[in-house]
């Protein structure tokens, strides 16, 4: 993707387009465990999703040679598998309890978390749009949710320790992004995630038949496309930038929920959507008219 005059406006809205592609990959594989979650125990879904993903990684692994996964940073790809660890545990249990449309609300709160933390601790510049942007998209979940209207179960509570996960694993991957390919990225997070997780499947260990399978499959193959285009997405411009994007996941999650279980979203989910919408639309609209000398939008 190329913008004559301006390259970081081209990083912009190339980073753009890979967080939309993973929200709507993610969206997906979030559908898909919660109908196999009716079926199986979240943590032997949440097990053989590892497998088959980290099976479909080494497979590329086998044809390119076992160099590309050379990295001097194995101690910040273990902390980040702490986290992903975390955020893949807490969120399979809170798909497995709660309508996909609420998970992905509280999930928006991640953005919040990460863009303090770009600007605190990856030290970018963050201007007043983007806070704003995303400011008015954690207002959008908010309205989703109504705190105080609508009781919060264990599934949202779960769901809030998700997005707190994922903010975490967000800033050290946009670390890891600067030296590491984000295949490498991807490809140790699962190496170090798997055997934990076949710990956790033990207890409910369960063989899945074969329709069953075929979901795992895909499950499998959404998960990798997911989060190499969200890597994909840090690798090529700033997290502050790319991040409001993520809210994209509501439609993609609400669609996917009214298709697949029948949950049919109310007027505040569609209300809270909407103030989401406007946030992530002024933010690409600012980085398309202003780029000036650089500035933090």
């Amino acid at each position: 993707m190329t913008v004559p005059g301006s390259p970081k406006l081209a990083r912009a809205l190339e980073g753009a387009f890979w967080m939309m592609l993973s929200c709507a990959a993610l969206s997906a594989l979030a559908a898909i465990i919660r109908h196999l979650t009716f079926q199986m125990d979240p943590m032997m879904v949440l097990f053989l999703r590892m497998v088959i993903a980290q099976a479909i990684l080494t497979a590329w692994v086998v044809r390119n040679g076992t160099g590309i996964l050379y990295t001097r940073r194995i101690k910040l790809h273990a902390l980040r598998a702490v986290f992903t660890c975390g955020a893949m545990v807490s969120s399979f249990y809170a798909w497995s309890m709660v309508a996909l449309a609420d998970v992905t609300a509280l999930s928006f709160l991640a953005p919040i978390f990460a863009t303090a933390g770009a600007a605190l601790v990856l030290g970018e510049s963050v201007g007043a749009r983007r806070w704003g942007a995303t400011f008015l998209g954690f207002v959008g979940a908010m309205i989703i949710l109504r705190p105080g209207m609508t009781v919060l179960d264990t599934g949202h509570w779960l769901a809030l320790v998700f997005a707190v996960c994922m903010a975490c694993t967000t800033l050290v991957a946009k670390r890891l992004t600067s030296t590491e390919h984000p295949f490498v990225v991807v490809y140790y997070v699962g190496l170090f995630i798997t055997p934990v997780t076949f710990f956790l499947a033990l207890p409910v260990w369960q063989w899945p038949n074969g329709i069953q399978w075929l979901w795992l499959v895909a499950l499998g193959l959404a998960g990798v496309a997911g989060h190499l285009s969200f890597i994909k997405a840090l690798s090529v411009a700033d997290a502050s930038a790319v991040l409001p994007f993520d809210f994209m996941r509501l439609p993609f999650s609400a669609l996917l929920g009214w298709l697949a279980f029948g949950e049919v979203s109310d007027a505040w989910t569609w209300a809270g959507a909407a103030v989401i919408f406007s946030s992530t639309f002024y933010i690409s609209r600012r980085e398309a008219l202003r780029r000036g000398a650089g500035d933090a939008v």
